[in-house]
C-alpha cells in the first residue's frame, strides 16, 4: 500500500548526466516500502544509450564531443535518445510491490491533460499524441528495487537530435541493439504554455492526484555529495560508456598522394580484437605491421594514433605514412 509520495526536481541544480544517473540510483537504493519517488531532471547536450547499445553505432560520437556534448550509458535497456534543455526526464522509483507502470504513466498523461492535451500510452514504452511520440520509457530492476524513467519532449532542438543520432547504419556490421527512429513531437508545439517549469508544476500536482496523497518535496542538497562520488565516477568512466559495447566491425579509410589505407576493425567491449589493412602504398612492410600495433588498444582516437606513432619508421616515406595513418586514426570517434 502506498503511504508516501516524494518529489525531487533536480534540473535547476545540474544538467550533468553522470550526476543525474548517480542521484537516480541513490534514490532507488533508498526508496522505502510504501513510497513512490518522482524525480525530474535534465541533461545538457547528451546522447544517452541503452545498457546493451553501442555508442559508436548509435550516434556521431566525434561530432557530439567536438560540440562539447557527452555520451552517457544508462542502466536500463531500450534505445538511444538525445537530451538537451528542451527535454525533461522523469524517473519513478519504488519497491517491487509498489511498482505500477500503468499508474506511473497515468501521472504523465494527467500532467499534460492539464494543458488540454489528450495523450495516450502506446505499447509498453511510449506516450503519444495523435500517433506522435513525446515520451519514450525504459525500465530497470535490481532485486526488490525498481525504476521506470523516460523523456518528455518540450522544446527539444530536433536538428541536433538528427545531427547526433542519425548514424549511417551501413558503416557498421553490428551485433547489438539498434535504435528505431520514431515520429516525435514537442509538447510546446501542441501548447506554447508548456515549459519545463509549468510542466514540472503540473506533474507534481498530477502525482498527488493519481495516488490520492500529499506530495512531500525534497531537494538535491538533501543527498550528501560524498555518497555520489563513486557512482558519478562509474557513470562517467570510459569503460562504462564505451567499453560495455558489444562486438562490432567498422572500416576506417583515407587517401593521400602516396596511396590509400583502409583499416577494418573488429572491436569488442571497446577494445580492438583484430585489424586488417588494405593499401596500395609502397611502404608495404611498415603498413603490414600497423595492425599488430593496434591490437589490444582501446577503440579511441588518441590511443590508436599513439600506437602508430610509437612504431619505428625508418625512412622519410615510412614516416609520412606513419603521420597520415596516425592522423586518420586519431580522428576516429
Amino acid at each position: 500500500m502506498i503511504r508516501k509520495l516524494t518529489f525531487l526536481k533536480n534540473w535547476q541544480d545540474t544538467q550533468n548526466p553522470f550526476r543525474n544517473f548517480a542521484v537516480e540510483e541513490y534514490l532507488m537504493n533508498h526508496v522505502e516500502e510504501g513510497e513512490i519517488i518522482l524525480f525530474l531532471w535534465q541533461n545538457r547536450n547528451t546522447v544517452v544509450i541503452g545498457r546493451n547499445q553501442n555508442g559508436w553505432h548509435e550516434c556521431n560520437v566525434k561530432k557530439l564531443e567536438e560540440d562539447g556534448g557527452l555520451l552517457a550509458r544508462r542502466l536500463s535497456g531500450g534505445g538511444a535518445v538525445y537530451h538537451d534543455l528542451g527535454n525533461m526526464n522523469f524517473s519513478f522509483l519504488a519497491r517491487k510491490q509498489d511498482y505500477d507502470v500503468a499508474k506511473q504513466l497515468s501521472v504523465i498523461v494527467e500532467g499534460v491533460k492539464a494543458f488540454g492535451i489528450q495523450a495516450e500510452k502506446s505499447g509498453r514504452n511510449d506516450i503519444k499524441i495523435n500517433g506522435r511520440k513525446f515520451s519514450g520509457n525504459a525500465f530497470y530492476r535490481h532485486g526488490d528495487l525498481c525504476y521506470h524513467h523516460g523523456t518528455l519532449l518540450i522544446g527539444e532542438d530536433m536538428k541536433d537530435m538528427v545531427k547526433y543520432l542519425n548514424v549511417d547504419g551501413s558503416k557498421m556490421n553490428y551485433k547489438g541493439v539498434k535504435s528505431v527512429p520514431a515520429k516525435v513531437v514537442n509538447l510546446s508545439d501542441m501548447n506554447p504554455a508548456i515549459t519545463v517549469e509549468s510542466l514540472t508544476d503540473a506533474l507534481k500536482e498530477s502525482f498527488g492526484k493519481v495516488y490520492g496523497l500529499p506530495v512531500r518535496e525534497i531537494h538535491s542538497s538533501d543527498i550528501p555529495g560524498e555518497v555520489l562520488k563513486d557512482r558519478i565516477a562509474f557513470f562517467s568512466s570510459w569503460d562504462w560508456r564505451y567499453g560495455a559495447a558489444h562486438e562490432f566491425d567498422v572500416p576506417v579509410e583515407g587517401r593521400w598522394d602516396w596511396g590509400f589505407l583502409k583499416f577494418s576493425f573488429s572491436v569488442d567491449h571497446g577494445v580492438v580484437q583484430e585489424v586488417s589493412v588494405d593499401s596500395d602504398g609502397l611502404e608495404a612492410d611498415f603498413i603490414a605491421a600497423i595492425p599488430e600495433a593496434l591490437k589490444g588498444k582501446r577503440y579511441e582516437g588518441k590511443e590508436l594514433a599513439s600506437a602508430v606513432m610509437a612504431m619505428e619508421a625508418e625512412t622519410p616515406e615510412e614516416k609520412e605514412v606513419q603521420k597520415d595513418a596516425a592522423k586518420l586514426l586519431g580522428e576516429t570517434p
